[in-house]
């Protein structure tokens, strides 16, 4: 195998293991690759990797964020619970973006960046926290959705032809992004990676035709999924094109080296734990529009899926490296594998079972490349 195809292999690895992961289990079930089933997959992904996104940031600058399922959970309770109470749904979303995401947020990332305390033990306080105030503020039963509108946030398609349209549009952007890389990488002198170039071709036309297909043959883009890729092309574009994401990158290398350099240590972090609160938010809302009410024990478990898919797609937990466009990938494994999982009548435990051994193999994965 000569270099350039191990080349490939390497920096794609993650993206291999995600289509031979869906070739088997489209060979174990028939239904598996039906429109319907992954548009389905597509729209079970979107919460754990809406909180992914912020997850990956907070792993960048050497960060952990345990209470993003708790922040889940209680921002679904409290959307809920203010439209009962005949509150407008659009400010209800505002509401509880603003409480349940940036005020935690901005709790939690205080004591991180002022007072130094580990990010492990602040973080593990707030999921109680943040369960305990679900189960007290909704008296530890279920909340019905009683506005007509929200439902369709979280339920609603954007219609076939246009969902063409918008795929269509984002194919094109993507093939002139990196038309744009290689012309600027030549006008400076300097060399073409033609292995990423090729990979990005490859993604490119590989991932339009599957999402034509689904999305073009059954119902359209869900409106979550939408949410979602507008999220993570947003985080992409700020960790790969802005200065505070080259300062996350700096942060987790190296904090006191960032420190020296004039990086604002202390509104860093405070800002990365303010965006991942208020995705977890976001996700909770999505997911009790989607379910149309909400319990005070929804998004247990969600900081494992999330934790989950930002190690797969690459991240690594010392900090300092990884992309979000890895996390994606990540994310979907974890939705191939629940999703799979599911139609092959796996138990649940088991399936928590397995993914727990995933996240261990991830992390091996990651200390041997570090070693090498």
């Amino acid at each position: 195998m000569n270099s350039a195809a191990l080349s490939f292999i390497k920096k794609n690895a993650t993206l291999i293991a995600l289509v031979v992961l869906a070739l088997g289990m489209g060979f174990a079930d028939d239904s598996f690759f039906t429109a319907r089933n992954l548009s389905n997959l597509a729209r079970q992904v979107t919460i754990i990797g809406i909180i992914a996104v912020g997850m990956t940031m907070v792993i960048l600058i050497s960060g952990i964020d345990l209470s993003v399922g708790s922040v889940a959970g209680l921002a679904a309770v409290v959307v809920t619970i203010l439209m009962q109470n005949d509150v407008n749904v659009w400010i209800s979303i505002i509401l509880t973006l603003s409480l349940a995401g940036v005020v935690i947020g901005g709790w939690n990332g205080f004591w991180i960046a002022h007072y130094k305390i580990p990010p492990f033990i602040i973080t593990l306080g707030m999921l109680t926290i943040a369960r305990g105030l679900a189960l007290t503020i909704s008296d530890g039963s279920a909340v019905p959705v009683t506005d007509t509108t929200f439902p369709l946030i979280g339920g609603a398609y954007i219609p076939p032809m246009i969902s063409v349209i918008l795929i269509a549009a984002a194919i094109g952007l993507v093939l002139l992004s990196t038309l744009r890389g290689v012309m600027r990488a030549r006008a400076v002198g300097g060399q073409v990676d033609k292995v990423q170039v090729i990979s990005n071709l490859i993604l490119t036309g590989a991932g339009g035709a599957l999402s034509l297909y689904i999305f073009g043959s059954y119902n359209g883009i869900p409106v979550p999924v939408a949410i979602f890729v507008a999220i993570a092309g947003a985080g992409i574009y700020v960790l790969g094109q802005t200065r505070f994401g080259r300062r996350l990158y700096a942060l987790g290398g190296n904090e006191d080296a960032a420190r020296l350099s004039g990086i604002d240590v202390y509104r860093t972090k405070l800002i990365v734990y303010i965006i991942v609160s208020t995705l977890s938010a976001l996700a909770g809302i999505l997911l009790a529009s989607r379910l149309n009410g909400a319990s005070p024990n929804l998004g247990t478990m969600f900081e494992l899926d999330a934790i989950a898919a930002v190690v797969i797609g690459g991240t690594s937990l010392a900090g300092g490296s990884g992309t979000i466009g890895g996390t994606v990938i990540g994310a979907l494994i974890i939705g191939v594998l629940n999703n799979g999982m599911s139609l092959l009548g796996v138990s649940a435990f088991y399936q928590l079972i397995i993914k727990g051994f995933i996240i261990i193999l991830a992390v091996w994965f990651d200390v041997l490349q570090k070693r090498k």
